[in-house]
């Protein structure tokens, strides 16, 4: 394919993508009100007394929750035209092997949704609650606000536990390998640790209780392209055995 074409074929996924966005936000719109007075109703924003700060403020919350719902849904079909795109490139074997990763990245979406949840939001919000109240001050949260603030804390998050599918996947397509990302550890860990910092309140706790999941999961991903690039080696050496037999078998008749 020429240049054009591949842009051509880029361009057509992207609008299927976009297109199946556009429709999972207006499903997100649909299931928003539930979902928010869940939210609502769990700790710490059941004690909460809500405010609006602009007009704007209810119709932002549920187009905030409704993209939430839409990236979630869309992550999936993403990745496979990201797969489909770069497929030609690909053995048969290697096809069928990253095809299998999309499911286990949904599931890691949703892991990071829930560790970021329950974990590492309760202690960012308690910790800026004592701060409010070391300086005395009174409490009164917007919606916009409040949830802005957890989706800022919960996407990152969320995110960064896709790095095990991810770096499989580049493994797979020869981009990224083991010795490379052990290379890479000592920097990997310094930017994991600032995305850990950054995402959570000052304070030394609740950073290393993001810091450890986020660099087990760099070792996780060290562990399974070790795993993939062994097979790639493996296969490699089987296939360059069956080439030089069947040459020997083209030669032999002649001798």
């Amino acid at each position: 394919m020429s240049l054009v074409e591949h842009l051509t074929e880029l361009r057509g996924r992207i609008i299927w993508v976009l297109v199946v966005f556009v429709l999972a936000m207006i499903g997100g719109l649909i299931v928003a009100d539930p979902v928010l007075n869940f939210l609502k109703n769990q700790e710490p924003a059941r004690s909460i007394s809500w405010n609006a700060f602009s007009p704007w403020d209810a119709i932002g919350i549920y187009m905030q929750v409704s993209m939430v719902i839409a990236l979630a849904v869309c992550l999936p079909v993403i990745l496979y035209h990201f797969w489909a795109f770069v497929r030609p490139g690909l053995r048969e074997n290697e096809q069928k092997a990253t095809l299998k990763y999309i499911p286990f990245a949904a599931l890691l979406f949703l892991i990071g949704l829930a560790f970021s949840y329950f974990i590492v939001f309760p202690m960012a919000f308690e910790f800026t609650l004592m701060v409010t109240h070391n300086l005395q001050l009174t409490e009164t949260y917007g919606i916009t606000q409040y949830f802005t603030f957890m989706f800022n804390i919960l996407l990152p998050i969320s995110l960064l536990f896709e790095l095990p599918i991810v770096v499989m996947f580049l493994t797979r397509i020869r981009i990224l390998n083991p010795l490379r990302l052990r290379k890479m550890r000592r920097y990997a860990y310094v930017i994991l640790v600032i995305v850990a910092t950054v995402v959570t309140p000052p304070d030394l706790i609740s950073d290393i209780l993001v810091a450890i999941p986020l660099i087990l999961l760099y070792e996780l991903s060290v562990l399974l392209s070790t795993l993939v690039y062994r097979k790639q080696l493996e296969q490699e050496r089987r296939f360059e055995e069956e080439g030089a037999a069947e040459g020997e078998g083209l030669l032999s008749p002649r001798q």
